[in-house]
C-alpha cells in the first residue's frame, strides 16, 4: 500500500478551503500523514502608461505575508491542533504555479485542494486554479467539492 507522508493544502480563507482542510485531517488522521498549508499572494499588476507597459507593484509584502503566516498558524492551531505534525508555507506569484512549486519543494504525497464550482462566464474569466494544479501537479490531486459524500463538516 502506497504511503501518503506529506500531503499539501492550498488555503485562501475561503469556506471551501477551510472545509477542505477539516476533510484533510480527516484524512491524514488514516497515514499519520503531516499537513503543509499553503498560502499564496497574488501580486498586483498596475497598467503603468502605455511607454513602460504593465508594472508589478509589491505590496506591502513583509506585513502582508507577516499576517498570512499568523492567519494560517491560527488555523493550523484550531483545526489540527497536536493531532499531526503541520508546516506553513508563504508564497507569492500566481496560485496555481506556487502550488504546484511548493508541492514539488516538500515532495508532496498528494495535493487535496477545494474547488469552488465556478460555472459559466464566471468560469471563462478567472479560470480554476484547482484545474491547473491537476493537470501540472508533480503528484496526485484530490479536489473536493460540496457536498463530500460520507463527510460531514459539523462538529
Amino acid at each position: 500500500m502506497a504511503m501518503i507522508k506529506k500531503i499539501l493544502v492550498p488555503i485562501d480563507f475561503s469556506d471551501y478551503s477551510k472545509k477542505a482542510l477539516k476533510y484533510t485531517v480527516s484524512f491524514a488522521q488514516q497515514f499519520n500523514s503531516e499537513i503543509n498549508l499553503v498560502y499564496v499572494i497574488e501580486p498586483i499588476i498596475y497598467p503603468a502608461d502605455l511607454s513602460m507597459g504593465q508594472m508589478v507593484i509589491p505590496r506591502a509584502n513583509i506585513d502582508f505575508e507577516e499576517k498570512s503566516e499568523k492567519e494560517l498558524s491560527t488555523l493550523a492551531k484550531k483545526e489540527i491542533g497536536e493531532l499531526l505534525s503541520y508546516n506553513i508555507l508563504v508564497k507569492t506569484g500566481k496560485p496555481f504555479m506556487e502550488i504546484i512549486e511548493a508541492a514539488k519543494e516538500i515532495d508532496a504525497d498528494l495535493i487535496i485542494i477545494a474547488t469552488h464550482g465556478h460555472t459559466g462566464v464566471e468560469h471563462l474569466l478567472f479560470g480554476s486554479t484547482s484545474e491547473k494544479v491537476v493537470r501540472k501537479a508533480p503528484c496526485p490531486v484530490l479536489t473536493l467539492r460540496e457536498p463530500i459524500k460520507g463527510f460531514s463538516f459539523s462538529g
